[in-house]
């Protein structure tokens, strides 16, 4: 009995040592890519998919006539109410946002307001003006705040079919400006993405 619970601790042991060599052996490779190289791992929406409409839709704005004119005069102040992800996915929506607030930015045709952090602004100011260490003469006051002009707003919604092998992904994404003061759409433009994913026989 005792000869075969030594042995049972001698496998275990040399399992696990087995396992410990094998794990210290391997290697891991991490290397960098082109982050505008297309990417195909996956049907769900990824880097290529975000980068395409960012371009469409900021390729469209800025060469929209009515808003051509408006940016010849001035540069007009923009709030982002947010992208509404109709679609099954977690996506995250605001990087989307994000990447096409940044170039319009760097278009120099534009200007923004964050109103995500409004309240964080409320704050400063009013610790600004009541706490007493700052110089009264470089406290910001309230009311001095520049409104905006327009609101950009959009849905990314999908539709998703199935069929044996084969799994189709439909993405249309739909962007918004909004005049505030009139309630007038100004622009709206929309871009269509579709995905095919078909699986090997074996299901790999």
């Amino acid at each position: 009995m005792k000869n075969r619970v030594n042995r049972v601790v001698f496998v275990l042991c040399a399992g696990m040592l087995a396992a410990t060599v094998f794990t210290g052996c391997s290697t891991t490779k991490v290397s960098y890519g082109d982050a505008a190289d297309v990417e195909t791992t996956t049907a769900s929406f990824g880097s290529t998919d975000l980068q395409q409409i960012a371009s469409k839709m900021v390729e469209s704005l800025l060469s929209y006539p009515s808003i051509v004119e408006v940016t010849r005069q001035r540069r007009p102040v923009i709030f982002i109410d947010g992208i509404k992800n109709k679609t099954t996915e977690h996506i995250d929506t605001e990087s989307i946002t994000d990447t096409i607030a940044t170039r319009l930015m760097r278009s120099g045709k534009f200007r923004f307001i964050d109103i995500t952090k409004i309240e964080s602004v409320r704050k400063q100011i009013e610790f600004q003006r009541e706490s007493g260490m700052v110089n009264p003469n470089t406290a910001i006051q309230t009311g001095r705040q520049i409104g905006a002009e327009y609101m950009l707003y959009g849905n990314l919604s999908s539709i998703v079919k199935k069929s044996g092998r084969t799994k189709d992904v439909y993405y249309k994404f739909t962007l918004k400006l909004m005049h505030l003061k009139s309630g007038i759409i100004e622009w709206s433009d929309e871009k269509e993405i579709r995905k095919t994913r078909t699986r090997s026989l074996f299901g790999l």
